[in-house]
């Protein structure tokens, strides 16, 4: 017999706001993750409460920023005017509490509607903010929202400001763990964004002092073929070159805040960039070799943006102020009369640009016909074969579960049958290689088409125009632990730094890392990704445990692979640090046998033997 719910108003329930921040914590800092990912939730956490230090010092509040981070634990300390002594516990804990919703206090900040901080508040197991002014300071300590200690009012010789410090709650993530290398991004973007601000992280004090040059400097792999190009009025700044590769680089910000997604102020610069260039040479330049290589900065300041999500990656205004002044007309204003000026003025400068479109003009039109081609093999492959076992969401869809969307590339059918098989349909695709790739190191663009794994690759990921249409978050290469699976690694991360860096630079790339011993009594079974993991279980599981070692990807069943293809997963970002130049690591590596690489292989050898027990 069917049953039914009874709806009656002993059904509706109204969450308290600590109660709806962690019963949907997606909706307040996207996805949660464990650390892994530089969107990942104790990041944001992070982030939520930086801005407001940051907040202070653009109001002109403040030059210092203390940030540690130790054993899990967050501190921040910042030298503002500290949050009012009786509004330190609303501040904290009411939503919709603040005092950025008068834009005379805070002109162009980017917390706007008093939900950060109390999402910081209600998902971690100890929050404390102390706020210092003029002589008193007021402490108070929760514990995932609640109140647990709130102090007098007493007396102080600390410095004006705010002093927040929480612990994430490890019932909301899950084995969580900092990436610094991402801390210390985020942390440096600040300086670049806030000229004379400086950041004290961990001991470590970082400052900028040419704005966007020094971002620009700091992430570009190989010298610009000219020398950046400073463009500023009193709200925006931009910094730009062109370098010798493929694609485009955007760093974009709003308030400071790193718009990872872009939105108006990047579509009205690029628009830009093209007009001027046009109008400049008097030619009718395609887009495409206008921006082909172009590396730049767009840093906007704007009262009241609006974005597309809690997480502010994408800035949906179009109007800058209440004033009703367009983004796209201030943004595309100033960039063609500031570019064309300096044009004019540096002839050297518009001699270099204007050979690096021809060049890019040049290869274009030699692949065009081979990209047709390409395009047709591409479309009539993806129908009749199972290269590729597409997910239900991906990272260009407006679904929640875009930013987990994932895809595997994978070597064999083996391995990708059991990946397939194990996988979450929703937000995990694979794709198979046949084979190991080709060297692509020292080819021009014209073999990605040319070679139907590579063609059928860029297909897949949808990349072929740009970046931004990217089908998937997390691109990850999934191949076995032997030598073997080690060269098809570098010859997938080799194609990537040469025909899309912006992939790798925007933390798109990682690998997965799978166990290489399974350790087993009858009660319990254990997976080691070390020899050190391998030691540790077996003096945990006691004599004589049933040990294996996986020599492949396609000797693990698909009930295995669930373990390590799921919220478990173990993946390495693929990154590049400012010493790490591009070209330099893919001739040292993929180019010819030089006796630099030969002794490094000989100093470096291990034998297959010694890993095995």
């Amino acid at each position: 017999m069917e049953t039914t719910q009874n709806y009656s108003e002993d059904a509706i329930r109204t969450l308290d706001w600590k109660e709806h921040i962690r019963k949907r914590p997606g909706m307040y800092i996207g996805k949660l993750g464990d650390g892994t990912y530089p969107d990942d939730g104790i990041y944001v956490l992070l982030k939520e409460v930086m801005d407001n230090s940051i907040d202070e010092f653009m109001m002109g509040f403040g030059k210092r920023i203390d940030v540690s981070v130790n054993d899990g634990i967050v501190s921040i300390r910042d030298y503002g005017r500290g949050i009012p002594l009786g509004k330190v516990i609303d501040v904290a804990s009411k939503m919709n509490t603040g005092a950025k919703y008068d834009s005379k206090v805070f002109k162009k900040s980017v917390g706007l509607n008093g939900v950060g901080i109390k999402a910081v508040n209600a998902l971690s197991m100890k929050f404390t903010v102390q706020a210092f002014r003029d002589g008193e300071t007021k402490k108070v300590e929760f514990s995932k929202g609640e109140v647990i200690e709130d102090y007098e009012i007493t007396s102080t010789i600390e410095k004006n400001g705010t002093y927040i410090e929480f612990v994430p709650d490890k019932e909301v993530f899950e084995h969580y763990k900092y990436n610094f290398e991402y801390i210390e991004i985020l942390l440096k973007n600040y300086t670049f964004l806030n000229a004379g601000l400086a950041i004290n992280f961990n001991g470590t004090v970082y400052q900028s002092k040419n704005g966007l040059i020094d971002l620009l400097n700091e992430n570009m792999t190989s010298p610009g073929l000219y020398p950046i190009i400073q463009l500023k009025s009193d709200d925006l700044e931009i910094s730009l070159t062109h370098g010798n590769q493929y694609g485009e680089e955007y760093y974009t910000f709003v308030n400071g805040q790193h718009t990872t997604q872009g939105g108006t102020h990047l579509i009205a610069f690029r628009e830009a960039i093209v007009k001027t260039i046009r109008d400049f040479y008097n030619k009718s330049f395609d887009v495409a070799d206008i921006r082909s290589g172009i590396i730049a900065a767009v840093s906007i300041k704007i009262e009241e943006p609006v974005f597309e999500s809690q997480t502010k990656t994408k800035l949906g205004s179009k109007d800058m102020s209440p004033n009703g002044v367009s983004v796209r007309n201030y943004v595309f204003d100033m960039v063609t009369q500031s570019l064309d000026n300096f044009l004019h003025r540096n002839p050297l400068t518009a001699d270099i640009l204007y050979k690096k479109i021809l060049e890019s003009e040049k290869e274009r039109k030699a692949i065009s016909g081979i990209q047709k081609l390409a395009r047709e093999r591409a479309k009539k492959v993806s129908l009749h074969n199972r290269k590729l076992r597409d997910c239900r969401v991906h990272y260009n869809t407006t679904s929640e579960q875009k930013l987990e969307s994932s895809l595997f590339i994978t070597e064999g059918d083996s391995a990708s049958g059991s990946i397939t098989k194990a996988r979450n349909v929703n937000t995990q695709a694979v794709f198979s290689l046949k084979g190991k790739p080709l060297n692509s190191y020292g080819l021009t663009r014209k073999i990605v088409y040319e070679n139907e794994e590579f063609n059928l690759l860029q297909a897949a990921l949808n990349i072929e125009e740009s970046i931004e249409n990217l089908r998937y978050n997390h691109v990850i290469i999934a191949t076995d632990a032997d030598v073997d699976g080690m060269h098809i690694r570098l010859l997938l991360i080799s194609f990537f730094l040469q025909f899309f860096p912006e992939l790798v630079k925007n933390g798109h790339l990682y690998i997965l890392q799978t166990p290489l011993f399974r350790v087993r009594n009858k009660k319990k079974t254990v997976y080691c990704y070390s020899d050190e993991e391998k030691i540790d279980a077996i003096n945990k599981l006691g004599p004589k445990p049933e040990i294996t070692r996986f020599k492949g990807l396609g000797e693990i069943s698909p009930d295995e692979f669930k373990h390590f293809i799921g919220k478990d997963m173990r993946i390495e970002p693929v990154m590049l640090k400012k010493s790490d130049a591009v070209s330099d690591l893919l001739d040292f590596y993929m180019g010819k046998n030089t006796p630099d690489r030969q002794n490094f292989i000989i100093d470096n050898l291990v034998v297959e033997e010694d890993l095995v027990e």
